[in-house]
């Protein structure tokens, strides 16, 4: 069986939720693999972040370099390329980053490629089955992969349920290891987006609402029920490119990752974008006319409803 890492994402040290994730996953793959976690940083962040990984990996490799300090693809894609066997199997996070990883990895190390995978069926010898979605989630398609060569794949967030329980692992400082990592793209800075009126990242309850809200002036609804709930009122991409609502109140990897106790999706197809703003496991309602929707993969609570009729119900029921 070849060896499995999982490449950990983590910001000021703190590792990402998409950790305990790849974890899960590589154990679908293998139950009894020993699972390599890879850190890259700088500094004290990248310990830090280590020692996070270090309570879901038996085994972590640290590699702490200056110019790793910002997560720049072209730069990792480089260290990952020197460092990792040729039959090696990768599970990388499906966001923004990843998505410009691991293709080129996969090149680069000639192995097996799936993107955005969102379930894996196991291994029969050296075929691994994977589950991706078509059509906007509203087919599953299942893919076989020869990983004889290896395989590089990303796994969308949220997929994979994070299990309780930690390991004491150990970890290996492989900065050593580190070859020529110069690129002809470099970090210049990071532009925080605007806060606004509300700060969504701080909100328990969020009401989101989605291209099912149809028109601007129903946005005043879905305000309505956000104050009967105790909650704040954030939103999809979609609702901000018609600029109903403004940018600081998305959700998603172009807009605001937000941890909140309880998310009701209202309206929301539940692409993987969207969904990659959401942390920490929240207990999800989701409601939508289309019982086909994608975020009823994710919700622990669905409802086959337009909003338009459930939303005003709600509120009379909690006022």
């Amino acid at each position: 069986m070849a060896q499995i890492f999982a490449y950990i994402a983590h910001k000021g040290g703190v590792v990402d939720d998409s950790a305990a994730e790849l974890a899960v996953a590589a154990r679908k793959i293998d139950a009894a693999a020993e699972v390599t976690a890879i850190v890259t940083g700088s500094g004290g962040d990248v310990d830090k972040a280590c020692e996070g990984a270090a309570k879901l990996y038996a085994q972590v490799w640290k590699f702490n370099h200056a110019d790793l300090a910002y997560p720049n693809a072209e730069i990792v894609r480089k260290l990952l390329t020197d460092v990792l066997p040729k039959d090696g199997i990768v599970l990388i996070p499906h966001d923004t980053f990843g998505m410009d990883l691991a293709p080129g990895l996969a090149i680069k190390l000639d192995s097996a490629y799936a993107p955005d995978v969102v379930g894996i069926d196991g291994m029969d010898g050296a075929v691994m089955k994977v589950v991706r979605q078509e059509f906007a989630g509203m087919a599953h398609a299942h893919v076989t992969c020869d990983t004889a060569a290896g395989a590089v794949l990303t796994l969308r967030p949220g997929s994979f349920q994070p299990e309780n329980g930690a390991v004491s692992g150990s970890v290996t400082d492989k900065s050593g290891d580190i070859g020529d990592i110069t690129a002809k793209r470099r970090f210049l800075e990071v532009v925080e987006a605007e806060t606004g009126d509300v700060d969504i990242t701080k909100a328990d309850v969020l009401v989101s609402v989605g291209r099912g809200i149809e028109d601007q002036d129903n946005i005043g609804i879905a305000e309505e029920l956000a104050e009967a709930m105790g909650a704040v009122v954030s939103c999809s991409r979609p609702i901000v490119d018609a600029k109903w609502l403004e940018k600081s109140r998305q959700v998603g990897t172009s807009g605001k990752t937000v941890k909140p106790k309880v998310y009701m999706a209202l309206g929301i197809s539940g692409s993987f974008q969207h969904l990659g703003g959401l942390k920490g496991s929240p207990f999800i309602v989701a409601v939508n006319k289309n019982p086909k929707a994608p975020i009823f993969q994710v919700a622990d609570v669905g409802i086959v409803e337009d909003i338009l009729e459930f939303m005003p119900a709600l509120t009379e029921k909690l006022s």
